[in-house]
């Protein structure tokens, strides 16, 4: 049984690991499975350690899952494990997710439009639920979230997604996606895809691996600083991304500073004085996905149209000269596959010329 660790933050698994260096070999896979759990054929028992230090042992795949948001279920979807999905909550949207993803995810039934209820969720029928956010405080706590004895009682193992509601805890931010890759083996090794969940983080180290090769080792003191603008979050008094969102490990793997890595935790208040004092190089215009490509284009326009006309940010030189990126806050801030192509697009906007010679 090996650890893999995240940014700090020990997260054990009784098949697989990742280390926080990202872009290395997986220490695991589908043929190492089996052997690490010490159990026949079918890779059984599986067992996992969270970051809180709990023990939980699956003697088989299970069969009814319950997600707490669209981030747990986004992965699931991509092991190819929906089919045990019998319920979520923070359903995402139709239309966010990819075309090839978007109608099985709009056949999940919904359980919360936001947290589910306590009783809603104890009483599913469910034989695991993964939680994204349940030690988050930014998300509230989760609501009135079961205990772990209530869990136990209704025959619910209880699993988090180490990249976002663990994160919080860890001792350092977070600067690559190696959280996210732990979570995609952890899932794979759960659900019994692992060779699904091994291709899928294959093909993150890829990408990832390819931007770095075109732009190189870029020191700290040459990164462009990269503001995070939350239209969504308000305009009153922003919230910025912190070092221990997986937005940072995005921002900072595709080659840029974010400017608010040295605040604790997964979000903060800010005040548009300390964005000014920040003076970023780029800014991306993080609006929501409103599910139809109009629509957010016309988010992405408002967005702009507020800080070029907002008298704290016009003067800004990435608002005078237009270095906005439009992308997506979804894409960036929940923790998936689709953070490597994050990286890739931020990376291709900062650095074209690279890119270029790369060709």
């Amino acid at each position: 049984m090996r650890p893999w660790k995240m940014c700090g933050l020990a997260v054990v698994v009784a098949v697989a690991a990742t280390a926080c260096g990202g872009g290395g070999a997986a220490d695991g896979g589908e043929g190492a499975g089996p052997a690490a759990a010490g159990s026949g054929r079918s890779g059984f028992p599986v067992r996992v350690t969270d970051c809180q230090g709990v023990p939980t042992t699956f003697p088989a795949a299970p069969a009814r899952i319950v997600t707490s948001n669209a981030a747990a279920l986004e992965m699931l979807l991509r092991l190819g494990a929906d089919d045990r999905v019998i319920g979520t909550g923070f359903p995402p949207g139709k239309g966010t997710l990819p075309a090839d993803l978007d109608a099985r995810a709009q056949r999940v039934p919904v359980l919360g439009k936001m947290v589910i209820p306590k009783e809603k969720l104890l009483g599913s029928g469910a034989d695991l639920y993964i939680d994204t956010f349940a030690s988050m405080e930014h998300m509230g706590g989760a609501g009135d979230a079961p205990t772990a004895q209530e869990f136990a009682s209704a025959g619910i193992r209880h699993l988090y997604l180490a990249s976002t509601a663990c994160a919080p805890m860890a001792k350092e931010p977070q600067r690559d996606l190696s959280g996210v890759e732990g979570d995609l083996t952890r899932l794979g090794a759960v659900t019994g895809t692992s060779k699904r969940a091994a291709e899928l983080v294959s093909g993150m180290r890829a990408k990832v691996a390819a931007v770095h090769k075109a732009i190189g080792e870029v020191p700290p003191e040459r990164r462009p600083g990269y503001f995070f603008f939350d239209f969504d979050a308000g305009t009153k008094q922003p919230i910025a991304v912190c070092g221990k969102q997986v937005a940072n490990a995005v921002i900072n793997q595709a080659g840029a500073r974010n400017v608010f890595d040295g605040c604790d935790g997964a979000f903060q208040r800010v005040s548009w004085e300390d964005v000014v004092g920040k003076n970023p190089d780029w800014i991306q215009l993080a609006v929501r996905n409103r599910g139809d490509a109009a629509a957010n284009r016309k988010a992405f326009e408002e967005a702009a149209a507020f800080l070029k006309g907002f008298p704290a940010t016009r003067g800004l030189k990435a608002v005078r000269d237009g270095k906005f990126l439009r992308i997506g806050s979804e894409r960036t801030t929940i923790a998936g596959v689709g953070n490597a192509d994050t990286v890739e697009e931020i990376a291709h906007t900062l650095y074209p010329a690279q890119f270029a010679a790369a060709r």
